[in-house]
């Protein structure tokens, strides 16, 4: 089945969504090949940080041998093809990777949360975001249960965030139960590396800390907050929807037969 590309929102507000992404979660190379943008990270093999980003359904213009150029570029970074399709990328596309037998998978959701007169991000506990960046990334990997070896790769991503990013840490027994890094730029406020630390979860952590961190950014200017989550992660949507996010829209990912 191809996974459904026709967004809840309009393309406008899909468009202005996903660049907000790529600023708050930047890819350490940028490529532009007509309207798809192109992110490689030599030093995280994320698949948000090394895909094709297609931003206009009708840019559809000699797909093999623009498809072919991408690969080459991939292959130079030792990473799989691979397209991240959201409604930008448009049926066209979609339908000719489908037919082309390129395997569909990590179906994703784009969640929005408005922060205006939202009483439990009003309520919430004041916390000033962490400084110290090595600690911050030691604590994320913890809760994320990470590869010591891409500690390089998350610090370097972090680092090159643009916009205002706060880092939150929430600990107990002075060892970190949940992580997460809040980017204000304007008036949204995107959510990453948000983890809680498997023996610690529903114990309400979670909750607690992306609270604080959206009266962060909320006090900042913030009014609208978002986040990625993948489609399968019920435990994490429940909390998103408890929170109050809601479905904007919803992306895939497809790489060749043999990736």
């Amino acid at each position: 089945m191809v996974p459904d590309v026709q967004p809840k929102a309009p393309l406008s507000t899909v468009r202005r969504f996903e660049a907000a992404g790529f600023r708050a979660w930047p890819a350490s190379a940028v490529h532009y090949d007509g309207t798809w943008v192109v992110r490689l990270t030599a030093g995280h093999p994320s698949k948000r940080l090394n895909s094709v980003n297609p931003l206009d359904p009708n840019d559809v213009r000699d797909l093999p041998d623009r498809i072919m150029r991408a690969g080459r570029r991939f292959d130079a970074y030792g990473r799989p093809l691979t397209f991240r399709l959201s409604p930008l990328a448009g049926r066209t596309l979609v339908n000719h990777l489908a037919n082309e037998g390129w395997a569909a998978f990590g179906e994703s959701l784009v969640m929005r949360l408005d922060l205006d007169g939202n009483e439990a991000v009003h309520g919430a506990m004041d916390q000033i975001p962490m400084r110290d960046m090595s600690r911050f990334v030691g604590a994320s990997m913890k809760t994320h249960d990470t590869d010591p070896a891409l500690r390089p790769g998350l610090s370097e991503v972090i680092g090159a965030i643009q916009p205002e990013a706060g880092l939150f840490v929430l600990e107990q027994d002075e060892e970190p139960v949940a992580t997460a890094v809040c980017v204000h730029e304007g008036d949204l406020a995107g959510l990453f590396e948000v983890a809680t630390a498997a023996a610690e979860r529903g114990k309400g952590h979670g909750r607690r800390l992306l609270l604080s961190a959206l009266k962060w950014a909320r006090l900042r200017g913030a009014r609208h907050a978002w986040l990625q989550v993948e489609a399968d992660n019920f435990g994490a949507r429940r909390l998103y929807e408890t929170l109050g996010f809601a479905e904007l829209y919803r992306y895939h990912y497809r790489r060749r037969p043999e990736a």
